[in-house]
């Protein structure tokens, strides 16, 4: 159950474009709106926040060469 009421201004293209998506898909407008907010800022952002400022502050490391990385992936792949 929604419990927060939230108006926002729109232009009359924007308008038509979410009323054109929404009918397409069987959804309605506010459906879409609730969608694009957690596709933008999803629940989790702190989290994914948090991760990738762990994954830019790692020290660099040494990476095959393309040939020697494919290989080593594809033995892996294949469970070896």
């Amino acid at each position: 159950m929604k419990t927060e009421r939230l108006q926002v201004l729109i232009d009359s293209v924007q308008r038509a474009r979410l009323e054109s998506t929404a009918a397409a898909r069987g959804v309605s407008v506010a459906h879409l709106v609730r969608t694009a907010i957690d596709v933008v800022y999803p629940p989790d952002q702190t989290r994914r926040a948090a991760a990738a400022a762990a994954i830019l502050q790692a020290p660099p490391m040494d990476v095959p060469e393309p040939a020697e990385l494919r290989a080593e992936l594809d033995t892996l792949r294949a469970g070896r």
